[in-house]
C-alpha cells in the first residue's frame, strides 16, 4: 500500500472519529443536564414548571413560563431588528461593495463577533438604557425587552452577515450573467435569482443567529431588567410590551446557580433542559423548512 493511500485512510478515520466525538460530547452534555434535572421533574412536575408563571424558590414555586416567554420575546425582537440589517450588509458586501470598501467593512463586521458580551452589556447600560428611558411611558425604567433586543440584534449581526455573505458569493456567476442577459436589472437579479439560490445558507445563518440569541446570558442580565415577571404592555398601547422588564432562561440560571441547592438547583438544570429543547426545535424547524423548499424547487423544475 502506497504512502498516499495510507495517509488518505488515516485522514478519513481521523475525521470520522472527530465527528463521532462531537456527537458523543453533545449527548453527554444533554445526559448530564437531564440527569441533574430529574429531581425537579419528579417533585415539581412537568406541568407545574412549564405552565406556571411564578418563580419563588423560597416558597417552593418553580414556574418558568415567564422566563420562556421572556427568552422568546427578546429573541423575536432581535430577529426583527437584526436580520434585515444583517441581510442588507451581506448583500452589500457580496454583490455591491467595491473591493476597497469590502476590504474595510468585512473585518469591521467580523470584529463584532470578537467583542465580549459583557462589553455589549456595558454599552447597553450606559447608552441604550438612558435613551430608552426617554420614552415617556409610565413605568418605563429603560431596562427591558427593547434595550435587550437592540443589544442582541447587534450581537447576532456578524454571525448572520458572514454566513449569508458566503452563501451569496457561492452562487455561480452564470446565474447572474443569465439574469442580466435576459434584461433583468441588478436589483432584480439579486432578489429574484441570487437570494433564492443562496436561500439554504442564508436560513442556516439566521438559525445560528437565533441560537446565539437564545443562549446569550451576560448582556441580557445587564439590560433586560432581570425581573421574574411575565412581560406585558405598560399601557393600552401594545407596543409598550417591549418596554417591560423580563428575565430569560439563561439569565435565571446564571443569577441563581451559585447559591441554589436541592430542588432549587435541580429546577435550574430543568431550565437548562427546556433551553436545550428550544434550540433543538429551532434547528429541526430550520432543517424541515430548507428540505421543504428544496422539494418545492425540485418539483417545479421537474
Amino acid at each position: 500500500m502506497s504512502t498516499r493511500m495510507i495517509v488518505d485512510k488515516a485522514v478519513k478515520y481521523i475525521l470520522f472519529i472527530s465527528a463521532i466525538l462531537s456527537i458523543i460530547i453533545v449527548l453527554a452534555i444533554a445526559f448530564f443536564i437531564f440527569q441533574e434535572s430529574v429531581q425537579a421533574w419528579k417533585e415539581i412536575g412537568v406541568g407545574e414548571m412549564l405552565f406556571k408563571r411564578v418563580w419563588r424558590p423560597g416558597q417552593d414555586q418553580y414556574g418558568i413560563l415567564a422566563m420562556i416567554y421572556g427568552s422568546v420575546a427578546v429573541t423575536f425582537g432581535a430577529i426583527i431588528l437584526g436580520v434585515p440589517l444583517a441581510l442588507g450588509t451581506a448583500i452589500f458586501l457580496g454583490e455591491i461593495a467595491p473591493t476597497g470598501v469590502r476590504a474595510v467593512l468585512r473585518p469591521a463586521v467580523q470584529l463584532l463577533a470578537g467583542i465580549p458580551s459583557v462589553v455589549y452589556g456595558l454599552f447597553g447600560m450606559v447608552v441604550l438604557v438612558p435613551m430608552v428611558r426617554q420614552i415617556n411611558v409610565p413605568g418605563n425604567s429603560g431596562y427591558g425587552l427593547l434595550a435587550a433586543s437592540i443589544v442582541l440584534a447587534v450581537m447576532i449581526l456578524p454571525t448572520i452577515t458572514s454566513i449569508a455573505e458566503d452563501a451569496i458569493r457561492a452562487v455561480p456567476d452564470s446565474y447572474r450573467s443569465g439574469s442580466l442577459a435576459l434584461g433583468a436589472t441588478r436589483w432584480q437579479t439579486i432578489t429574484k435569482v441570487v437570494l433564492p439560490a443562496g436561500r439554504s445558507g442564508i436560513i442556516a445563518g439566521i438559525i445560528l443567529g437565533v441560537g446565539r440569541a437564545l443562549g446569550e446570558t451576560m448582556a441580557m442580565i445587564m439590560v433586560i431588567g432581570n425581573s421574574v415577571i411575565f412581560p406585558s404592555p405598560l399601557t393600552k398601547n401594545p407596543l409598550t410590551f417591549f418596554l417591560s422588564q423580563a428575565r430569560t432562561l439563561t439569565g435565571n440560571i446564571a443569577v441563581e446557580i451559585s447559591y441554589a441547592t436541592g430542588v432549587h438547583e435541580s429546577a435550574l438544570f430543568a431550565t437548562g433542559v427546556v433551553l436545550f429543547v428550544l434550540i433543538i426545535v429551532v434547528n429541526a424547524s430550520a432543517r424541515w423548512l430548507i428540505s421543504r423548499q428544496s422539494d418545492v424547487q425540485t418539483t417545479r423544475q421537474g
